[in-house]
């Protein structure tokens, strides 16, 4: 009989995350070039401007409000993500963060917002199918489903916030934020109970 309280999966080094995340990065926009050259959909536009940031700082705000909320109601959602977090941020050190931020927050954007949503049809179908796949991406195991359902939502939001803007820059800065700042805050509270733990 396995034992309940052993991960699913087995803990990966500081060098081993960075790593899958540098591939990870690659394959993504490897997808994307090859995706722009074998069909006549273009990426979307990544205008610079005052209001794609502050869309893009709004959006990431709400996420994380919205997560941490969640995180407190929702008890398989907490596990799950709290399982997903110490594998991925418990190694990484305060610098990695920002590989963290950057490297998911570019390259799945590029994919899910600035190609998937064009080439669907940059509509609700679109979106939700962009969101659906954004979702099963971060599936990690089978107890993993409810983080996969928050991953959804927070596609669906990304990609909505794309759509009305037309700007791939919104869910960039949103998807960068989001990640480095949710990483800073669970690294500070996991530093408090293993401080308070000793």
């Amino acid at each position: 009989m396995a034992n309940s309280n052993s991960p699913e999966i087995e803990p990966l080094s500081r060098t081993q995350i960075l790593v899958v995340m540098g591939v990870t990065a690659i394959i993504l926009l490897t997808i994307v070039k090859v995706w722009q050259k074998f069909s006549s959909v273009r990426l979307l536009p990544v205008e610079f401007n005052s209001q794609a940031l502050l869309w893009g700082l709004g959006t990431a705000a709400s996420i994380i409000i919205s997560s941490s909320i969640i995180y407190r109601i929702w008890p398989a959602y907490r596990r799950s993500a709290e399982a997903y977090l110490k594998l991925i941020i418990k190694p990484l050190i305060w610098g990695d963060l920002i590989w963290l931020g950057l490297l998911p927050g570019l390259s799945e954007e590029l994919l899910f917002r600035g190609m998937m949503l064009p080439a669907f049809g940059f509509n609700w179908t679109a979106l939700i199918v962009s969101s659906l796949l954004f979702g099963v991406l971060h599936l990690s195991g089978a107890s993993q489903w409810s983080y996969v359902v928050w991953a959804t939502v927070v596609g669906f939001v990304l990609g909505y916030c794309t759509l009305i803007t037309g700007n791939l820059l919104v869910p960039i800065i949103a998807h960068v934020i989001t990640n480095f700042l949710s990483s800073c805050l669970w690294k500070v509270n996991y530093g408090k109970q293993a401080m308070e733990g000793e």
